[in-house]
């Protein structure tokens, strides 16, 4: 049997891959004195994606360390963050977090029984913690409400009232858990300062609060329920998983933004404590790996490639999603998961022969729009209205696409720009060379006819995904059928605002990090 670790020992496990600790010293003497408390939160809002197995791997080292664990399913925080979740799906979509977390949990070895469960409405709903809502309302300020969920509540142009509760009862929670310490993100930061702050106003400790980073997603921005592309669901079938896996973004020798990367640092080794690169014997053969920064270091001097890297964590994910996916396979669970999260594009069709009867939905998330790093650009040998470029769109190679703007825009203003590229058109020859992708353009409605390229936010990577607000989830077409016209009719309700943002029907097309634009051409159409 091994011997009980240490405090110093239990410190590490409890603080490896964290990006910060609030509150060290404290958590050293709870440490020399007893096990410490501790509870991780999750709104029951989206469905959790395999990024959640970031926070499960560290619930591991929670218990390795002795801590006593709860787990706290937050469904009346899902309901106050803007309705992420309806108050008639509030009960199923705890209770699919319930099983879908507990999976998780017993597919990387966790044993289930050491861990306490609780839901918010078990305790938030009572007298004494409805009075302490009140107290805290009558301390805090409507700035530091709102500052404090400004990286966590959904930011809307107008408010509810109920984004500006949501902070005071995460902080709360901390008091009726009767814990030391709160685990989160990052993003957590601003609640847990103001946890810090406003608990000892009512006359309540103090506690710990230990920080992951943010793991982004496979386009290289946060992973993101919303954001269909950026995470692989707990439930994707495995040609899924490679179909999403092959369009990350993982550029050769790239170690910043990457998801690929950043999922086995977080969560493969802290598993396994070593990976498996897995490649054919003329490209070197198999390779172990027993420490994240050789990994690293090989990968950052292109001593691994990508297609080897994605290829080898698909194997590993798959080991992870099996129990997972052989668990909801039972009637009673795939019954709560299509309750919990009904399919918006299965409403009731229109009867036949009505006016507005509509075979498929032609809505914005249809489209693959990405960000692309223009990295050469020639004149087309055979045409020369042509350019062909050579763009990074995340992908192992960078695509082939022909665009007929020499005599709008300077070859040296395309090369190295970022643009914003259709991806999922059907290739097509022109004048000879298969263009694979469109770049899109902002252009003047009078003559003489002007146009821009479309310009992402400043910060972007390529790969990062274009959306319209309103339409981030959803997942695109794996190629647009010519003869459906999808883009066509999308794009005849393209437009550039007065202030150049480009729109589609009046809403924003936006990424992680903005909106894109187009410098000078309002009101001017876009393809």
């Amino acid at each position: 049997m091994e011997p009980a670790p240490g405090p110093q020992e239990k410190y590490h496990l409890i603080t490896r891959n964290l990006q910060e600790v609030l509150g060290e010293d404290k958590l050293m003497a709870i440490l020399k004195e007893r096990e410490l408390k501790i509870y991780w939160g999750t709104a029951t809002t989206g469905k959790p994606h395999v990024a959640y197995f970031v926070p499960m791997s560290k619930i591991a080292d929670f218990l390795k360390a002795g801590c006593e664990v709860t787990i706290l399913f937050a469904d009346l925080h899902a309901y106050l963050d803007n309705m992420k979740a309806p108050w008639e799906l509030l009960e199923l979509r705890t209770c699919y977090y319930e099983n879908v977390i507990k999976a998780m949990l017993e597919s990387i070895g966790v044993p289930l029984e050491k861990l306490k469960f609780v839901r918010g409405t078990d305790y938030q709903l009572s007298k004494e913690y409805t009075l302490d809502v009140y107290r805290l309302s009558s301390v805090v300020t409507q700035h530091d409400a709102k500052k404090a969920g400004a990286e966590v509540v959904k930011q809307v142009e107008h408010p509810l009232l109920s984004g500006l509760l949501y902070p005071g009862l995460q902080a709360l929670d901390e008091e009726y858990l009767k814990v030391d310490a709160q685990f989160g993100g990052v993003d957590q930061r601003k609640i847990f300062t103001f946890a810090e702050k406003y608990l000892p106003s009512l006359g309540y400790a103090k506690r710990v609060h230990l920080m992951n980073p943010m793991v982004p997603g496979l386009t290289g921005s946060k992973m993101s329920s919303s954001e269909e592309d950026s995470k692989i669901d707990l439930l994707d079938r495995k040609e899924d998983v490679k179909k999403k896996l092959k369009k990350a973004f993982c550029e050769p020798g790239n170690v910043e933004n990457n998801g690929v990367l950043s999922f086995i640092k977080h969560v493969l080794f802290p598993l396994k404590s070593e990976f498996v690169i897995l490649r054919e014997e003329k490209w070197g053969g198999n390779k172990t790996y027993t420490t994240y920064e050789a990994l690293e270091k090989d990968f950052a001097e292109q001593v691994v490639h990508p297609g080897d890297l994605k290829n080898s964590v698909e194997v590993a994910l798959n080991k992870l999603l099996d129990p997972i996916r052989e668990k909801f396979n039972s009637p009673e669970l795939k019954k709560l998961t299509s309750a919990a999260y009904p399919n918006p594009s299965k409403a009731k069709p229109a009867e036949k022969g009505t006016k507005n009867s509509e075979p498929e939905d032609v809505i914005p998330s249809r489209l693959d729009i990405r960000v692309g790093k223009v990295i050469s650009v020639e004149k087309h040998p055979d045409a020369d209205s042509l350019y062909v470029e050579k763009i990074d769109v995340g992908e192992p190679e960078p695509r082939t696409v022909v665009s007929g703007l020499v005599q709008f825009v300077p070859k040296e203003q395309l090369q190295d720009r970022l643009v914003v590229l259709l991806c999922n058109l059907k290739p097509q020859k022109m004048r000879g060379v298969e263009s694979q992708g469109m770049v899109l353009c902002a252009s003047s409605v009078g003559e003489p006819r002007q146009v821009e390229p479309l310009d992402p936010p400043a910060g972007c990577c390529a790969g990062e995904r274009v959306y319209v607000e309103g339409y981030e989830g959803g997942e695109p077409d794996d190629e647009l059928k010519p003869k459906k016209k999808v883009f066509e009719k999308l794009q005849a309700d393209f437009r550039i605002s007065e202030d150049c943002v480009a729109q589609w029907k009046q809403k924003n097309f936006l990424t992680k990090l903005g909106r894109v634009s187009c410098k000078s051409l309002k009101g001017g159409s876009i393809s």
